[in-house]
């Protein structure tokens, strides 16, 4: 059905006609809001139509990338402007989608300059709708780019008492981790044109040749991409800038800073890092776990970042007072076990990374919005001073008790099924270290739990005005119910996103891009 329809670029046009459509209808609130929800909610049904298609294809080609298109862009310099999705990419962007409406609709009680507030999400969504799908070095860095610049002013116009410091702070250390990875790209670019005869930022192109690079070159490249790609995630020690960033953010900017962001660099690591620097795999081993000798130092590097910002995160989770905070810390916990799940070089191990990727970005969404109910509720965000609120605001504190449950991994919702898969993974292939990592299941339980007791129930607190006090709003229940309702589903139903991703992480531990 549309086969013949360039949907990726659609998928990149429609938000951007949205974004310069709210922009230019000025101070007239309402309509922005609504030219806003109307881009991103067609968007949103692009994007499902993509997914249910590609699904309907069949298993045997998820591991290839289709819709694609090219077309020349600097011919000199050998740029092209190149995009295509296979089973990782497809479920990142329909994600991408379903956040960026569901944000925007939670966003519709804003009221200071609204037009560039609903301009600068839809340019937000088309960046990062631009990196799940660019096949091109230089047009995936721009991409990257772009996403900077809205998140940078979502936060320094509409963000906290402390904006301007945690704003600047973002900006910061993610562009310069992004000149870092320019270097690792332009190493690529240069050697590979050596070794094709012609200049090209094709990633599938250079990745026919990078594997011939010499080890100690593959091995230098990979770490200056992981220095860009762990900052963005992030991992200790570069992971400063993330609590300050939530923290400050508005909480429409952290739903889509912690949901898309921050797994813009781990898409990185299993899209690029890995295909572009295959030759660093011992193929003839069988492509499973025959790494050579100067790859595996890199290997134990990630293993390191992955449990420490496990163990890190969920230990300052608990030290926490500000219930975003702690939410925020708790996605660095999380996403060293993507980083782990990553550095086993299995294909369970690549799929549990990505199944976890999708999975925080549903789960997440649910628990930066309940602290943006909670802040709008009560006025306060600190824990020691809220108490008993599920007997005043019963829909709400059941959105956050179910969005606590799926952090923390409960069978039947989407977290379990992500957690588990990253633990076998690393038993298979680290036997008993598993055993550090998954102390961080026990300190995740210890947090959440400790935190739903002293904010949901126990005795009402006299700090915050109950008379006033009421329950989610319909534009508020809307985007939760939805997020709940696709947290149980992939979480009894799991192969549903999986069967897309397996094909296509085989494909990347072949060799393959």
């Amino acid at each position: 059905m549309l086969e013949n329809v360039p949907i990726l670029s659609l998928l990149l046009v429609l938000p951007l006609i949205g974004a310069l459509a709210a922009f230019m209808v000025g101070p007239r609130a309402k309509i922005s809001k609504m030219i806003a929800l109307g881009a991103s909610a067609a968007t949103l049904v692009l994007a499902s139509l993509l997914m249910l298609e590609f699904f309907a294809l069949g298993k045997e080609i998820f591991g290839e990338y289709q819709y694609g298109e090219s077309y020349e862009w600097i011919k000199a310099a050998g740029i092209n402007y190149i995009l295509g999705v296979d089973g990782i990419s497809v479920p990142m962007v329909w994600l991408t989608a379903l956040l960026c409406f569901l944000a925007i609709l939670f966003s519709w009680d804003v009221e200071t300059r609204t037009s560039q507030y609903m301009g600068l999400m839809l340019v937000l969504e088309v960046g990062v709708l631009g990196v799940f799908m660019a096949l091109d070095y230089f047009l995936f860095y721009v991409f990257w780019e772009v996403v900077l610049i809205p998140m940078y002013f979502l936060i320094a116009i509409w963000g906290g008492p402390r904006r301007d410091y945690a704003s600047l702070k973002f900006f910061i250390y993610t562009h310069v981790a992004s000149l870092v990875m320019l270097i690792g790209i332009f190493a690529l670019y240069f050697e590979a044109s050596n070794a094709l005869g012609y200049r090209t930022f094709d990633m599938q192109a250079i990745a026919t040749v990078s594997g011939d690079f010499s080890i100690a070159l593959q091995t230098s490249i990979f770490a200056a991409l992981l220095i860009g790609f762990i900052t963005k995630m992030p991992m200790v020690p570069v992971h400063t800038w993330l609590p300050d960033a939530h923290v400050e953010a508005p909480t429409a900017g952290s739903v889509l800073l912690a949901g898309l962001l921050l797994k813009m660099g781990s898409y990185g690591i299993i899209r690029i890092s890995l295909p572009s620097l295959h030759g660093a795999w011992d193929l003839d081993a069988g492509a499973y776990g025959g790494l050579v000798e100067g790859f595996s130092d890199m290997q134990v590097v990630m293993i390191v970042l992955g449990v420490l910002s496990m163990i890190y995160g969920a230990i300052m989770c608990i030290a926490q007072k500000d219930i975003k905070k702690m939410v925020a810390y708790s996605s660095i916990s999380h996403m060293g076990g993507v980083m782990l799940a990553f550095s086993t070089f299995t294909e369970i191990g690549l799929a549990a990374g990505v199944f976890m990727m999708f999975a925080h970005g549903l789960i997440t969404a649910v628990l930066f919005m309940m602290c943006g109910v909670v802040q709008h509720k009560t006025g306060t965000r600190m824990i020691p001073r809220l108490g008993g609120l599920a007997a005043k605001i019963p829909v709400a504190a059941t959105f956050m008790m179910i969005g606590f449950m799926a952090s923390l991994g409960l069978p039947g919702l989407v977290g379990f099924i992500a957690e588990f898969a990253i633990f076998v993974s690393t038993f298979e292939a680290f036997d008993w270290l598993l055993l550090v990592p998954i102390m961080s299941v026990a300190l995740t339980a210890a947090y959440y739990i400790w935190a739903m007791q002293r904010v949901l129930f126990g005795p009402l607190t006299k700090d915050i005005d109950l008379e006033h006090l009421h329950d989610v709003s319909w534009y508020e229940a809307a985007p939760l119910a939805v997020l709940v309702f696709f947290i149980v589903l992939f979480g009894i139903w799991p192969a549903l996103i999986l069967d897309y991703i397996t094909p296509a992480v085989t494909k990347v531990l072949m060799g393959g891009f």
